[in-house]
């Protein structure tokens, strides 16, 4: 009879997520997550034979809540530009958001780095622009376009405010939205 386990995958891969969220994807070792849940790097392996299949695990666990904040974000945001922006500003890592920021850079390699993760990541890319659009213009034939290009400007946002560091990550980049929105909208049919 098998064993029944004392901690969940998903507590050991949010407890991963945690060790690469604060230092990085090269602190995430089996040793490093056993110790964040009292298991030993044994058992750990147990369940994920290499440090690879790991790493992809707690990614795809990273993508799980991402996709999961950006429904919540769509179903509840209002259908608006202010909207969009909102859903936007509510995505900038939460704490200290020059570490993880920085940390998410990191992260954001190791999804580059995997064909799997990096097919997850276009996937969520046009979820998000589908959701954007249909905030910004009520032309169907534009909002898919309207939505990735503010989706650009958003990431371009968070690279000059992390180069810059002046003022609150979340207003900084929300005053450029609403700039962008402001210049690219003007004379767009509104939803």
């Amino acid at each position: 009879m098998a064993r029944q386990k004392t901690v969940t995958d998903e507590a050991v891969l949010d407890a991963a997520l945690g060790v690469m969220t604060r230092a990085g994807p090269e602190a995430v070792t089996f040793a490093s997550v056993g110790r964040e849940v009292g298991l030993s790097a044994a058992t750990l392996v147990q369940r994920y034979p290499t440090k690879p299949e790991f790493l992809r695990a707690v990614l795809l666990r990273a993508w799980d809540h991402l996709d999961a904040q950006t429904a919540e974000l769509d179903a509840t945001a209002e259908i608006s530009p202010e909207g969009a922006v909102a859903m936007l500003v509510a995505m900038f890592p939460t704490g200290d958001g020059e570490t993880d920021y920085a940390e998410g850079l990191l992260i954001l390699r190791e999804d580059m780095r995997d064909s799997v993760l990096r097919e997850r990541g276009a996937r969520w890319g046009e979820v998000l622009a589908r959701a954007l659009g249909r905030r910004l213009t009520s032309d169907l034939s534009r909002q898919e376009l309207l939505g990735r290009l503010m989706a650009s400007q958003w990431q371009g946002a968070q690279l000059w405010w992390a180069f810059e560091r002046k003022g609150d990550p979340a207003s900084v980049i929300g005053r450029e939205l609403r700039q962008w929105c402001e210049v690219v909208l003007a004379g767009e049919k509104q939803p």
